[in-house]
C-alpha cells in the first residue's frame, strides 16, 4: 500500500500451509470463500451469499464470522439465513459478527452459507469517479473487509476464494485470480466469475466494477499483465501503466516466482494512493498522469511477494509488508537509474523518519496499537522498515542478503510470518547472530543521535575524532566517515568512541555517512 496519496492522514499457496498461519486462539481455519455479490445502479444496497468452507481447529459450541451489522444510520449488513452443509442452522448477529451455533469436532470440515444484504458502511466503496460514472471498489485494508463480505477478517487466516458478481451489463468486473466465465442475463445484467486458488488474507480480496477500458500489453513468463482504466483515460493509462511489464520480471528474477496467475493494474476510486490487492492492484484516480507512477507501481507490485504471498501474522509486524515494498522499490530504482538515486531515496526517507519521531516515539514493531491499525501507516512501518533492510543488506553483503530474502519468500509464501521468523531465516543464511541488530532497530524506539567532534594536528597530520551517542538507548553499528574522500569505518559500541585517523597535510574535509548507510542523525563540529 502506498500512503503518499491517502485521502486522510496517515501459486505458491497450498491449502496445507494455511493451518500454520492461524492466530493462537483461532477455533477455525477458513479454507475457501465463495462470494456471490449482486450490485445495481439504482441504490447502494448489495445482496450477497457467502459459502465459507472451514476446518475446525478446536471443538467449539459456536463459531464467529466477522460481518458488520446494520446500524442506526442504515449502514451495514443484515443476515437472513445461515446454512450448514445445506441445512438451516441457528445464529445470532451482533454488531461485528455472525455467531453460528454449530456442533463440530476438531479436524472436521464444514461449509457454511451466509445469505445477507445491506448498504456497506465501508470496505466496498460505492461512488462516482472523476468523470461522474458510478464505480464499486473493494477497499479492505486493514480489517474493513467484513463491512461487505462475511469473513474471518484477520491477516493470519488465509484462504482461496472466488467471486461471482452480478451487475448491470455495461460494467467490466475485475477481481483476484483468473476470470473463468462471463455471461449475459435477462434485464441487461451480466454475471462474471473470478477464481483465485492461492491463499489470500482478507485485506487483499477485492472486486472492481466500473466502465473500464482494458489493455493486455504484455505476458511475463506466461503471466498476463492487464491494464484497467476509465475509458476517458485510456490513452494515458495504457501508456503509463505499461511500465508494470518491466517491474514484474525484475522482481521475479530477484525474489522468486510470482504467486498469482495474472497481474492487473487498475485505476480506481478508494481511500488509498495504491492498494496491493493480490493480482488486482488498485491505484488512485489521477495516477495515470502522475509523475511518480513508476515508483508507485513498483511499490504495489513488490507487495505481491511481501504483504500478499508472505503476509504478516498480525498488523504489529506491518513493516514486513510496507518496509519491504518501500525498500524493494528503492532497489528497483537503484538498478534502473543508478546508485545516486538510491542515496537520494534513502536520505529523503531518513528525514521522514526523524520528523515522525518528534511527534510519535515508538518502535517499528509497535504493539501498543490494539484495534485501529490505521496509525501504523507511518514512517516507521514504511521508511524506517526500509532503512532496516538497507542496513541489513550492508551488514550481510548482497549475496547473503538476497539469498536470505529469497529463502524467506520460499519458506513463507502462501502463509504468514512475523519479525522473528524473518530474523531466523536471515541469521541461518548469513551465519550471523542478528538478535542485537533486530532488537535495536525494530524493537527499540528512536535512533542513534551522534555528536561528532574532530580536531586536526598539523604536526602529526592526525585527526582526533570523538563520537558521542546522545540518545538514551545505546546502539552498536558501523559508522562511515570520509576524510578527504577516503572512507573509514568506525565500529561504534560505546556511548563515547575516540579514534585517530591519518590525514593529508592540509585542512581535511570531513563527511559523515557519505554513502548514506546509517539511520541516524549527526552534528559535526571542529574543536
Amino acid at each position: 500500500m502506498n500512503k503518499l496519496k491517502i485521502y486522510f492522514v496517515i501459486g505458491y499457496a497450498l491449502a496445507t500451509l494455511s493451518a500454520r498461519a492461524q492466530a493462537p486462539d483461532a477455533a477455525i481455519d477458513v479454507l475457501h470463500y465463495g462470494f456471490n455479490i449482486r450490485l445495481n445502479d439504482v441504490t447502494n444496497d448489495i445482496r450477497g451469499r457467502a459459502d465459507i468452507t472451514v476446518k475446525f481447529l478446536k471443538t467449539p459450541g459456536s463459531i464467529k464470522i466477522n460481518l458488520v451489522k446494520k446500524n442506526a444510520k442504515g449502514l451495514g449488513m443484515v443476515v437472513t439465513r445461515v446454512l450448514e452443509n445445506g441445512k438451516q442452522v441457528r445464529f445470532h448477529q451482533d454488531s461485528d459478527a455472525v455467531n453460528i451455533l454449530t456442533r463440530a469436532v476438531q479436524h472436521a470440515t464444514k461449509t457454511y452459507t451466509i445469505i445477507y444484504g445491506g448498504i456497506p458502511a465501508d470496505g466496498l466503496i460505492i461512488s462516482t469517479n472523476k468523470f461522474g460514472h458510478r464505480t464499486f471498489f473493494g477497499d479492505n485494508w486493514p480489517n474493513r473487509a467484513h463491512n461487505w463480505i462475511p469473513c474471518v477478517d484477520n491477516p493470519a487466516d488465509k484462504a482461496s476464494l472466488d467471486f461471482k458478481v452480478t451487475a448491470p451489463d455495461h460494467y467490466q468486473v475485475v477481481a483476484n485470480g483468473l476470470k473463468t466465465s462471463e455471461a449475459f442475463l435477462p434485464g441487461h445484467l451480466k454475471v462474471t466469475r473470478w477464481v483465485e486458488t492461492a491463499q489470500l488474507p482478507t485485506k487483499v480480496m477485492v472486486i472492481g466494477v466500473a466502465d473500464f477500458a482494458v489493455d493486455h500489453p504484455k505476458d511475463v513468463n506466461d503471466i498476463p499483465v492487464y491494464t484497467y482504466v476509465f475509458p476517458e483515460n485510456a490513452q494515458a493509462g495504457f501508456r503509463s501503466y505499461a511500465v508494470a511489464g518491466e517491474i514484474l520480471p525484475f522482481f521475479i528474477a530477484k525474489i522468486g516466482p510470482y504467486a498469482y496467475k495474472k497481474l492487473a493494474n487498475v485505476q480506481s476510486k478508494t481511500i488509498f494512493g495504491g492498494m496491493e490487492n493480490a493480482s488486482a492492484i488498485f491505484y488512485f484516480e489521477n495516477s495515470v498522469d502522475d509523475k511518480g507512477i513508476e515508483e508507485l507501481m513498483a511499490h504495489e507490485i513488490a507487495h505481491q511477494w511481501f504483504g500478499d504471498a508472505v503476509s504478516e501474522k498480525d498488523f504489529h509486524h506491518l513493516w514486513l509488508s510496507e518496509g519491504f515494498a518501500t525498500y524493494l522499490t528503492n532497489y528497483y530504482l537503484e538498478n534502473k537509474y543508478g546508485e545516486d538515486t538510491l542515496k537520494k531515496c534513502l536520505a529523503t526517507q531518513r528525514a521522514k523518519v526523524l520528523k515522525f519521531e518528534k511527534y510519535r516515539f515508538t518502535p517499528v514493531v509497535d504493539t501498543t496499537i490494539k484495534t485501529d491499525y490505521m496509525p501504523l501507516l507511518n514512517a516507521n512501518s514504511y521508511e524506517k522498515g526500509s532503512w532496516v533492510l538497507h542496513m541489513l543488506r550492508r551488514k550481510l553483503g548482497d549475496g547473503a542478503f538476497w539469498k536470505g530474502i529469497n529463502t524467506y519468500y520460499l519458506k513463507y509464501g502462501g502463509s504468514n510470518a512475523n519479525t522473528t521468523d524473518f530474523k531466523d531465516v536471515m541469521s541461518q543464511i548469513s551465519g550471523q547472530n542478528l538478535d542485537l541488530f533486530f532488537k535495536q532497530w525494530l524493537n527499540t524506539a528512536g535512533h542513534p543521535d551522534l555528536a561528532i567532534k574532530w580536531s586536526y594536528d598539523n604536526k602529526t597530520h592526525i585527526i582526533d575524532l570523538t563520537v558521542d551517542q546522545q540518545q538514551n538507548n545505546l546502539y552498536t553499528f558501523p559508522l562511515e566517515v570520509a576524510i578527504d574522500g577516503q572512507v573509514n569505518t568506525i565500529n561504534i559500541t560505546e556511548k563515547l568512541t575516540v579514534v585517530h585517523i591519518a590525514a593529508d597535510k592540509k585542512l581535511p574535509v570531513i563527511e559523515v555517512d557519505p554513502n548514506v548507510n546509517l539511520m541516524a542523525s549527526f552534528t559535526v563540529t571542529a574543536d
